[in-house]
């Protein structure tokens, strides 16, 4: 008679508990079930454009929704580290605009002290933290890297401080159509994330962080009457979307 190994036997539970949405043995619990949309929030209007196809979160940037048209999670949370991969699928967008982006997050210039942009192909989307967009881990196609904060680097009420504290340290993206994964621990004001294994925002004191709120997978980008795409568009998908909750009790 056969027997099961202990680690067969092992990877069986957690594959059982991840896929009933149940809390796995790391204490991070599942915020998507690989089939549906059960615990989020499908913009009113969307007319199927946020889908789940082969067991992860498709989009295709042409949401009908004629208010909000990110995806949001029904629940709020407070103090969290969240695990999700994502990839995003082409880039079928050239972005004229792309600034050069200095380590203190100011925009680089060139002789004559105007700022020097790029030109380069482009999708965009992001991860809303505590239910605003200004806190937002971005998804894109910038060199800076995919992580940074940009409603608050851009912000020219920003402290100088904070500025350099929301702009990565590293360029950790792999290339387009490639799977990454993000790592967010949201404690407190502070947000450190990590790309890959790479902490690209370390520990950013965020004053204005709002104490809770939902999180969003982002909309970004659209097309004009003659189906042109007129900014970089959200060409995404997402997977092992889970989070564990510092805060549980609250």
């Amino acid at each position: 008679m056969s027997r099961f190994r202990p680690a067969l036997l092992a990877s069986l539970v957690l594959s059982t508990a991840v896929a009933r949405g149940g809390e796995a043995d790391d204490g991070f619990t599942p915020l998507f079930n690989g089939k549906n949309f059960a615990g989020w929030t499908v913009p009113e209007g969307d007319g199927g454009h946020w889908k789940v196809v082969d067991g992860v979160i498709d989009y295709d940037a042409q949401s009908r929704a004629s208010g909000d048209k990110n995806l949001w999670t029904e629940r709020e949370f407070g103090d969290f580290v969240l695990k999700v991969d994502w990839r995003i699928k082409e880039t079928p967008f050239v972005n004229e605009g792309i600034p050069y982006i200095l380590p203190d997050g100011t925009h680089a210039r060139d002789v004559t002290g105007k700022e020097l942009r790029l030109a380069l192909p482009d999708s965009d989307s992001g991860i809303f933290l505590r239910g605003d967009g200004r806190y937002q881990a971005n998804i894109w196609c910038w060199p800076i890297g995919s992580g940074e904060m940009y409603g608050l680097r851009t912000d020219p009420s920003t402290s100088p401080e904070l500025r350099a504290a929301v702009t990565p340290r590293h360029q950790a993206d792999r290339p387009v159509g490639e799977w990454n994964t993000f790592e967010i621990t949201v404690k407190g004001k502070v947000v450190t994330t990590k790309l890959n294994g790479v902490v690209v925002i370390d520990g950013a004191e965020i004053p204005d962080l709002p104490p809770r709120g939902r999180l969003a997978l982002q909309h970004h980008g659209g097309k004009n009457s003659a189906g042109e795409w007129t900014g970089p568009p959200s060409l995404v998908q997402f997977r092992n979307i889970a989070i564990r909750e510092l805060d549980a009790a609250k």
